[in-house]
């Protein structure tokens, strides 16, 4: 990963068309290089989740270029590279596994990190995971527990700020207040660069590999509804 970092942190000195088109080739090659890396970690993810078999790249990771349209920050390339591995691929809005690889600072999009599950849920997954919560919150928290094993966090941005006063002395409240559901942890260049990063990711995702297939039968039985 190294050089695929250096070229990251060229491209972030250097975030314009000019430099981007002067140094394809050295774009090429990091892509390529994270290429071969994602098709070995979507292989390995299909040994343990059947459901993400049959992947192709093009199915998991993203084009470079940045969709500025809407956006004050009129940078034309994205200083980061990404793979999600889910059932269906990224366009499924199924819960999946998330490596991301990035320059330049903290926080999402500018750090490195891991992620599991997913961030937009129809408000019907929502809702079901709530019911299920109020029927059995510890098997969700044995979820939560099991990847804060990995140093994995929940995502409590978008939560709300309070429950209905029925569910104040719910000992799972904080769980009903999410609206997204995904666990994730910054990463270092330490932990990015290790020869074995194949393999802690893949332990990482297999760990928690029952999360992302409760999310996905809240997914797939919404979608039977409609």
């Amino acid at each position: 990963m190294k050089e695929i970092i250096k070229f990251l942190r060229e491209l972030q000195k250097n975030n314009h068309t000019e430099w981007f088109h002067a140094h394809r080739k050295e774009y090429e090659a990091a892509r390529d290089q994270f290429g071969q890396f994602a098709m070995k970690l979507i292989a390995g993810v299909a040994q343990f989740d059947k459901s993400t078999e049959g992947l192709e790249l093009k199915d998991c990771t993203y084009r470079i270029n940045r969709d500025i349209r809407f956006s004050a920050d009129k940078s034309p390339y994205k200083t980061h590279f990404g793979v999600f591995i889910a059932p269906g691929g990224k366009k499924s809005g199924h819960a999946g596994y998330y490596f991301h690889l990035s320059v330049g600072g903290t926080g999402y999009p500018d750090e490195s990190m891991v992620a599991i599950g997913h961030y937009c849920y129809d408000k019907k997954v929502v809702e079901i995971v709530r019911e299920d919560l109020q029927d059995d919150g510890k098997r969700f928290d044995k979820y939560i527990q099991t990847a804060a094993k990995d140093g994995l966090r929940l995502d409590y941005t978008d939560a709300l700020k309070k429950v209905p006063k029925d569910l104040a002395d719910f000992p799972y409240k904080d769980y009903w207040r999410l609206k997204t559901y995904c666990l994730d942890k910054p990463l270092d260049d330490s932990f990015v660069c290790d020869e074995h990063l194949l393999e802690h990711l893949l332990d990482i995702f297999k760990r928690n590999q029952p999360f992302v297939a409760y999310l996905n039968q809240v997914i797939d039985y919404t979608k039977e509804e409609d």
